[in-house]
C-alpha cells in the first residue's frame, strides 16, 4: 500500500479527533487567552488564592498517594495472576474486570455503606467495642483515596498482567543460586522487568486519579474539594466559565507536565536495557 492510501486511511480519525477532541479544548482554553493582560490576571488571580493553593495541593497529593498505593497493590497481585493458569486464572481476571464493567457511582455509593456513620466499618469497630461512637471516615481525604484506589487498581493489574507474563524465570534462579535474598531479587531483577508496565500504569492511574470527579464529588463532598470539584462549582453553580477554563488548563497542564517526566524516565530506562 502506498503512502497515499495509508494517509487517506487515517484521515476519517483524524478528522474526529479535531472535531471531538482539539476544537472543545480550543473553545476551553481560549477564553483565559483573550488578551495577555487579562490572562495573566486570571492565572495569577487563580494561583495566588490561598484556598486555590490548598486545593491545588489536595488534588496532587490525593492523585500522588493513590497511586502510589495502587502501585504497591498492583505489582505483587499482577505478578500471582500471571502464574495462574486455566478456570483459576480466567475465573480471578473476570473478577479483577468486573467492577470496571460496573457505573462508577454505584461503586462510589457503595463505599458510602462501608464508610457511613451506620457503615459496615463503624458496625464493625462497634462490635468489637473498639470504639463507642461512629467516627468519620466519609467526607475525608481518606475516603476519596479509598474510592479512586478501587476505582483505578484494576487498570493498573490488567495493564501489568502483560509484562508480569513475560517475566523470564531464569534470572530469578540464577540470582538464587548466587545466594541473592528473595526480597533483592524482586527489586534488582523482577521489578526493573516490569518497569515499562508501571510507568504506563502509573500514567494512567496518576492522570485519572487527577481528573476524576465523581469520587471526589461523592466521598468528599464540599468539604474536601479537588480540582475537578472546583472546575464544577465554578462553571455550573456560580456561572464563572472563566475561571473554570483556568481550573482546567492548569490540570491540563499539571498531567501534561508528569506525563513528560514519565515518559523522559521510561526513555532512560529502555536505554538502559539496551546496554
Amino acid at each position: 500500500m502506498s503512502k497515499k492510501n495509508k494517509f487517506g486511511l487515517i484521515i476519517p480519525g483524524i478528522i474526529v479527533l479535531l472535531i471531538t477532541f482539539f476544537y472543545p479544548l480550543i473553545m476551553m482554553v481560549l477564553p483565559t487567552f483573550s488578551s495577555s493582560e487579562d490572562s495573566a490576571n486570571s492565572y495569577f488571580g487563580f494561583l495566588s488564592n490561598q484556598q486555590n493553593q490548598l486545593v491545588i495541593l489536595r488534588t496532587v497529593s490525593i492523585a500522588l498517594v493513590s497511586t502510589f498505593i495502587i502501585v504497591l497493590l498492583g505489582i505483587p497481585t499482577s505478578i500471582w495472576l500471571s502464574k495462574l493458569s486455566g478456570f483459576k486464572k480466567t475465573f480471578l481476571l473476570t473478577l479483577v474486570v468486573f467492577p470496571i464493567l460496573t457505573n462508577s457511582v454505584v461503586r462510589n455509593y457503595a463505599w458510602i455503606t462501608i464508610l457511613g456513620n451506620s457503615g459496615i466499618l463503624n458496625n464493625l469497630l462497634k462490635f468489637l467495642h473498639i470504639i463507642n461512637s461512629p467516627l468519620s471516615f466519609l467526607y475525608t481525604d481518606g475516603s476519596i483515596i479509598a474510592g479512586i484506589v478501587y476505582l483505578f487498581l484494576p487498570i493498573m493489574i490488567i495493564t501489568l498482567i502483560g509484562e508480569s507474563e513475560k517475566l523470564d524465570p531464569e534470572l530469578d534462579n540464577a540470582a538464587l543460586m548466587l545466594g541473592t535474598r528473595p526480597a533483592k531479587i524482586f527489586w534488582k531483577v523482577t521489578i526493573p522487568q516490569l518497569t515499562t508496565g508501571i510507568i504506563t500504569g502509573v500514567t494512567l492511574v496518576f492522570v485519572g486519579a487527577l481528573t476524576a470527579y465523581t469520587t471526589p464529588q461523592i466521598l468528599g463532598g464540599n468539604q474536601r474539594l479537588v480540582m475537578s470539584t472546583l472546575l464544577y462549582q465554578q462553571a455550573m453553580t456560580l456561572g464563572n466559565w472563566q475561571a473554570a477554563s483556568v481550573i482546567a488548563t492548569i490540570m491540563i497542564v499539571i498531567a501534561l507536565f508528569v506525563t513528560f517526566l514519565l515518559r523522559k524516565f521510561q526513555k532512560k530506562v529502555d536505554k538502559r536495557k539496551t546496554l
